[in-house]
């Protein structure tokens, strides 16, 4: 019956080919405590799939299978970058192996504030609430910003000086949030 139908459906999508950014399925987690994550099997990553690697939410760049010996198992080599830092990650494991793929979710945001000297950046909700809590992408945590990260910084402070709209959009996983990309349009 329907009960079944409704728990293979995730496996549809895991089986569609890599798509672009654009067109990945988009999976809403409420926040209770939900799960993050979903399992995968390892054979079934495709090049622009997101998969966990050591706890982080990352994006494959490469994937290769190799057979070990005649009764061997398939070995899946995954090559990756994390999706929040650019920092590379591999992986090699069974093709039968279930990996862990965050859920990533994509939302666009009106940029309100932009503060260059503390990388503090306000948006504009949907409620007509401010978001506080994001900080501009060269503000990092962990590491060195990325050229992607630079190139994202200097387009929202360009947009703002040029007195455009600028419209953000934010990658969200694992509990973690980063402006991946910038939208300008002339203010109506």
């Amino acid at each position: 019956g329907l009960a079944t139908k409704v728990t293979f459906l995730p496996r549809v999508f895991a089986a569609i080919p890599a798509m672009s950014d654009d067109e990945q399925p988009t999976f809403e987690t409420t926040e209770s405590g939900a799960s993050q994550t979903y399992p995968q099997q390892a054979g079934e990553i495709r090049k622009g799939s997101y998969l966990m690697i050591k706890g982080h939410p990352c994006k494959c760049t490469e994937i290769s299978t190799s057979k070990t010996g005649k009764h061997g198992h398939a070995k899946a080599h995954i090559v990756a970058n994390d999706i929040f830092t650019g920092k590379k990650y591999e992986d090699l494991c069974p093709s039968s192996h279930n990996l862990d793929v965050p859920f990533v979710k994509r939302t666009e945001y009106q940029l309100l504030s932009a503060d260059p000297e503390t990388g503090e950046v306000s948006l504009l909700l949907e409620s007509g609430n401010c978001k506080d809590d994001l900080n501009l992408p060269t503000f990092v945590k962990v590491g060195e910003p990325t050229d992607d990260d630079k190139k994202v910084v200097e387009e929202i402070l360009k947009g703002m000086e040029d007195g455009k709209e600028v419209i953000v959009i934010v990658q969200a996983a694992c509990g973690e949030e980063k402006i991946i990309q910038v939208k300008l349009s002339d203010p109506k």
